[in-house]
């Protein structure tokens, strides 16, 4: 007869033994791409299955093996997290290979329960809205506290409340086949009503544990991938739109150029032709940086017959090392737009914009500087640090948080009346860069 202390050990750590496992698949990426996959193959599942109920059927096995530890078999709870998540037929596979080590010690009756569980299970999930299952609570207290406040307010048919009686019947089953059969069926014994309420209790959060820590996962999964989807939405938007007067503002320069500098109004309408043909095709997330430096020296030069050598002038320091770096499409122009537009548009004299980009204690540095009339800061406390709050550097701030996913950083330090530094600091992988060599620095004036 096993002891009373023994069964209520066993049920705490069932509960650590289904907290562990489940954390532990969780963190393979192979795992949750398949078990929040939409559609799955055939092979697929088989390796979902696998992934679960191989290290479950070895903890059936331990149970066997070693004397009065019985917490290492959880396939019952198994069979049910399966069917509800599966469908029956896979669950049905995927039971069959959990009773497999209590069959071959003799426990026959482990086979047809394990499946007649995983298959009802399974049927059940058919009826239910995946969302509901995955807000299963392991917390019987206060899912059934829940419950009973929603239906006094408006009394509805509660899926989840019928998984929990679901679980405690098939439960109550498998303990009246262990008494009847013994040695046939393992099941914990229910000397009091105290233990046997523990029992349906414990079976019910093993079920529930996984489920909330799945869930938690895809939950987060899910925001990424919105993230990520907003992030390419908002950066298709800044591709495709072009200022209304920077447009209007280049028609009427080259119109301008047309009869006294033919010349110079065709390198204008082809600088301007590369724009349009860079915001019209589709991008990728990365670029080389080779192809957004001229995608920005278009846009450069453009601002440069507008407002005329004399006015804007242009200074780049281009490590040679750094153009076949990956870097964020559309990472540069809104910040040289920004430069130009609130920080040499202001003063009379117009003035320089620096393009750097260097390698770093392996990192890629990129900063885009101007000597314009700067940010003043509320206080008008100079020097003044700030992260840019325009809707284009905005962007290219939480374009970076994303993509490298914290790793990079975004710097502003504007001092008023000196000008405006924006840094941007990117890791890198040198292994997969193949630089052109060129001479190392080149100082031009647009």
């Amino acid at each position: 007869m096993v002891e009373t202390k023994l069964i209520w050990i066993t049920l705490l750590i069932k509960l650590g033994v289904a907290a562990a496992v489940s954390s532990a698949l969780a963190r393979s990426r192979v795992f949750r791409d398949l078990l929040f996959a939409e559609k799955r193959t055939t092979g697929q599942t088989l390796g979902l299955l696998a992934m679960i109920c191989i290290p479950l059927s070895l903890g059936v096995w331990v149970r066997i093996v070693v004397h009065n530890f019985y917490a290492a078999d959880i396939s019952f709870e198994t069979a049910i997290l399966l069917g509800i998540l599966l469908g029956p037929t896979a669950a049905a596979g995927g039971a069959c290979l959990l009773a497999l080590p209590a069959v071959l010690h003799g426990e026959y009756l482990a086979f047809p329960f394990d499946v007649g569980v995983a298959v009802i299970a399974g049927i059940f999930g058919w009826f239910v809205e995946r969302e509901e299952i995955w807000s299963f609570s392991p917390f019987v207290d206060l899912s059934i506290y829940q419950w009973i406040r929603r239906n006094l307010r408006k009394p509805r048919f509660d899926r989840q409340i019928l998984l929990m009686i679901l679980i405690i019947g098939l439960v109550i089953i498998g303990s009246w086949l262990a008494r009847t059969y013994p040695h046939k069926l393992f099941a914990l014994p229910e000397p009091t009503w105290a233990i046997a309420i523990a029992i349906w209790a414990c079976s019910t959060m093993v079920v529930g544990i996984p489920l909330k820590i799945w869930n938690a996962v895809r939950i987060e999964q899910t925001l990424k991938e919105q993230t990520r989807l907003l992030l390419e939405a908002r950066l298709d938007a800044l591709q495709r739109q072009i200022n209304p007067h920077f447009l209007f503002n280049t028609l009427n320069s080259i119109g301008s150029l047309v009869r006294r500098d033919p010349e110079r109004a065709r390198e204008l309408i082809v600088k301007l032709a590369n724009i349009l043909r860079a915001l019209l095709k589709d991008h990728d997330s990365y670029v080389p940086f080779r192809e957004e430096l001229n995608f920005t020296e278009d846009y450069l030069g453009i601002e440069v017959v507008r407002f005329g050598t004399e006015k804007l002038k242009v200074v780049k320091e281009i490590d040679p090392l750094t153009l076949e770096l990956p870097v964020p499409s559309m990472l540069m122009q809104p910040l040289v737009e920004n430069s130009i537009k609130h920080g040499l548009e202001p003063r009379i004299h117009g003035g320089t914009i620096t393009l750097r980009s260097r390698l770093q204690d392996g990192r890629f540095i990129i900063e885009v500087e101007d000597d314009g009339v700067g940010m003043a800061t509320s206080s008008q406390r100079s020097p003044a640090m700030r992260t840019g709050n325009g809707i284009g550097m905005r962007n290219v701030r939480e374009r970076l948080e994303v993509l490298f996913s914290g790793a990079a950083r975004f710097n502003v330090v504007s001092r008023p009346g000196r000008g405006t530094r924006v840094t941007l600091d990117m890791p890198i992988d040198l292994e997969q860069s193949q630089p052109e060599r060129l001479p190392a620095r080149s100082s031009t004036s647009a």
